[in-house]
């Protein structure tokens, strides 16, 4: 079987860097891999769980550029097993990503979960769409009651994806995962607190306190 996400990657260059470090031998055998061409139903779920991602496009002169997206967790959108969609908010007005995108189509997306310290990598063809001039696509793409303003769609054709090597991801937490992480602590701290205070309150009644 291939594995479509390296046969992307790993070129002659790639593949002479691999023998000079000892490597290439390891990447040689891609049989106990799947093609990673669509997305499992816990692919989708990693997917949409995500609130940024960053996103990788290259300029007529040759030089990557890659991009930070974010937006409410889930703002990017399985549509389907072999396509992405996510809504472009406005920031900084450069269009760098668009006007790459328009002279080469191809973007690399990192997906990470820095809590449990995971890491999707995407290859995809973009298409930026017209949500004014798409309803359906909006509908699917817009986040209702999130501030950004979107200014268009994108669309992304899944070629293939891997999961990357979790080391040296360190963990990071939002703060709405830090909230509930130390709710239980909260929650106990105020049952003893209230436990106290009813202690008190005996002992004050009682006159020893």
């Amino acid at each position: 079987m291939s594995y479509g996400f390296l046969n992307i990657a790993i070129t002659p260059g790639v593949r002479a860097a691999q023998a000079a470090m000892g490597s290439d031998h390891l990447w040689q055998d891609f049989k106990e891999h799947r093609e990673f061409d669509r997305f499992t139903p816990d692919d989708a779920a990693f997917i949409t769980a995500r609130d940024s991602f960053y996103m990788a496009t290259v300029s007529e002169t040759g030089w990557p550029y890659v991009q930070h997206r974010g937006g409410p967790a889930g703002f990017l959108r399985v549509l389907d097993e072999r396509t992405l969609g996510f809504a472009d908010f406005r920031g900084n007005r450069q269009y760098i990503s668009l006007g790459n995108l328009s002279i080469d189509d191809r973007a690399a997306l990192i997906l990470v979960d820095y809590p449990n310290r995971s890491r999707m990598k995407i290859y995809a063809h973009v298409e930026p769409r017209d949500l004014n001039a798409d309803p359906e696509l909006s509908a699917r793409l817009i986040t209702p009651g999130y501030k950004g303003r979107a200014e268009r769609g994108y669309v992304l054709r899944l070629e293939h994806f891997d999961w990357n090597c979790p080391q040296h991801i360190t963990p990071r937490f939002t703060k709405a995962e830090l909230a509930a992480a130390i709710q239980p602590m909260r929650e106990r701290l105020a049952a003893l607190e209230a436990e106290n205070a009813t202690l008190r309150a005996r002992l004050s009644a009682s006159g020893e306190g």
